[in-house]
């Protein structure tokens, strides 16, 4: 299904019936993505899921959106489909999102979970200004043998070479909302959470690793944290069984 949302179409599905769930999905994901959770909870609640803009069947932004961008749209998406009161379900990006939604709209966000969320700017130590030294000098030495190319079409060669994974799947304006919501720091916002929340995180996350659930655990007041083991950066479902469980106990109070 389709809406229409500050010019953007917004593509989401729905089903079920009973306390309203909107799942919310990584960067570079979709509403596949989060169909094993969609179809475990339908049974019980009233799911929604959207494709982000510029993901899944969603338009992209018009111009370079931001994490707050993202959570003005959402939370149009919730009063549009007349939601009262919403638990919050977000993967990675999702929970960025999440973040937002939870600390702005407090009356209306009753529980919330995030699972492998992003929002806090990594630990940068020696090895990472090196790394960044060297590939700033890499592209600098790129541009120079390469001075014959067009410094657009020498800049997308480049970094379709050297970029992060995220980076090189992303083109066009969706490349600059990637460099955007990155360098977006989040932790303030965790003190002024109120909903419970449940942090679900994958043992060998390195997206998002596990000292970052650790802090918003410490931060967000009414929060616990879940760490499965042996499961990385998409742990809901490299653990699929046990974390159905542990999601419904927190949901359903063990039904």
């Amino acid at each position: 299904m389709k809406i229409k949302i500050e010019g953007i179409n917004i593509n989401y599905i729905t089903e079920g019936s009973g306390p309203c769930v909107l799942l919310l999905h990584g960067w570079g994901a979709n509403i596949n993505t989060m169909m094993p959770i969609f179809n475990i909870l339908k049974d019980n609640f009233k799911v929604y899921a959207i494709d982000f803009p510029g993901f899944g069947e969603s338009e992209e932004p018009s111009e370079v959106f931001g994490v707050y961008d993202y959570a003005r749209v959402t939370k149009s998406f919730i009063d549009k489909m007349g939601m009262k009161e919403v638990i919050l379900l977000g993967h990675s990006f999702g929970g960025r999102v999440s973040i937002v939604l939870s600390s702005q709209y407090k009356e209306i966000i009753k529980q919330m979970v995030l699972v492998d969320s992003a929002g806090l700017i990594p630990k940068r130590g020696l090895k990472y200004y090196i790394k960044v030294y060297s590939f700033k000098t890499l592209r600098f030495l790129y541009n120079t043998l390469f001075f014959w190319k067009d410094k657009n079409e020498r800049l997308e060669s480049f970094y379709k070479k050297f970029g992060s994974k995220d980076y090189q799947d992303s083109s066009g304006i969706m490349r600059k909302i990637l460099v955007k919501v990155v360098n977006e720091d989040l932790r303030p916002l965790l003190t002024e959470i109120e909903s419970s929340t449940l942090l679900i995180w994958g043992e060998n996350d390195t997206a998002t690793p596990l000292y970052m659930a650790k802090i918003m655990e410490s931060e967000i007041k009414d929060s616990g944290l879940v760490v499965l083991e042996g499961a990385g950066h998409y742990s809901y479902l490299d653990d699929f069984g046990r974390f159905s469980i542990i999601l419904k106990t927190f949901l359903l109070g063990g039904e």
